[in-house]
């Protein structure tokens, strides 16, 4: 009988130190086009690691020795196997500086330049299969098995064995730039990955960055009038600001300071949200 007890005892203690280590790795889904993908280039500052800050490597990359579906220390490249800094790159690194060194934060990077936002609709993704058609943009959805939003559930369901899903992070709109329909695709797509994931909105907000900024003379900068509709829509969705982040000469694409600032946006954001 004491033995029995015993055993229940520790089973329970097991059970408990599992869940505990699970809720406190806080994990955030990105995706969206090619500045959440990261254009920018990768700078000496930009590789130091933190250990409580680690990512989900989307895919097989030999030229970074990863290996799909493994959790590494966060260090860019953080989607592709060659792309460059990303907004959740600085977004992991600022939350780790604010919250309590019991907690750990982990990202997932789905994101593919060019993209229309509904290549994530899992209802109309395959009508934009070829956004462009150039092979760079055909091998990337390849790349994804075809289908980015499915691509990204698997990763999420895999990382839920390790943490709790706590935010979404999206970063698109060049692509869409004037179609006010876009704060509806986006409604759509965040409530289907809420019941994929067996998630409720009100503990997962969904962030989403401005392009560049008229201030910026950004190309696609009338864009940010119907990004910020999207709370009017959703509730749950918050929107950060890009205004003052440096750019590229090309006035789509953040530089490397400019995605540093707008990925410490982000976590602000989140932070503001959880402390409420």
């Amino acid at each position: 009988m004491k033995i029995r007890v015993l055993l229940f005892i520790m089973i329970i203690a097991t059970q408990s130190k599992v869940f505990s280590q699970r809720n406190n790795f806080h994990v955030y889904l990105c995706f969206g086009q090619s500045n959440m993908e990261g254009s920018a280039p990768i700078e000496k500052q930009d590789e130091v690691k933190n250990p409580r800050f680690l990512t989900l490597q989307p895919l097989e990359c030999s030229n970074l020795s990863r290996e799909k579906g493994k959790w590494y220390p966060a260090v860019p490249p953080l989607s592709q196997c060659h792309s460059g800094l990303s907004p959740a790159d600085y977004f992991g690194k600022t939350m780790v500086e604010h919250l309590p060194d019991s907690i750990k934060v982990g990202v997932i990077n789905v994101a593919i330049g060019g993209c229309d936002i509904r290549l994530f609709d899992k209802g109309l993704y395959k009508n934009y299969l070829t956004t462009y058609k150039e092979d760079w943009f055909v091998n990337k959805v390849r790349d994804y098995g075809g289908n980015p939003y499915e691509y990204l559930i698997s990763l999420a369901k895999l990382a839920q064995k390790d943490g709790i899903i706590k935010g979404i992070l999206l970063h698109q709109g060049e692509t869409n730039t004037g179609d006010e329909k876009w704060i509806t695709y986006v409604k759509n797509i965040y409530e289907n990955m809420l019941t994929d994931l067996s998630l409720n909105a009100d503990e997962v907000p969904l962030l989403v960055g401005e392009v560049v900024h008229e201030e910026q003379e950004g190309i696609c900068a009338k864009m940010n009038s119907i990004i910020n509709k999207l709370p009017t829509l959703l509730p749950t969705a918050h929107i950060v600001s890009s205004k003052g982040c440096d750019v590229r000469k090309d006035k789509v694409h953040f530089n490397s300071k400019g995605v540093r600032e707008l990925g410490k946006r982000y976590a602000n954001k989140m932070l503001a949200i959880k402390t409420k």
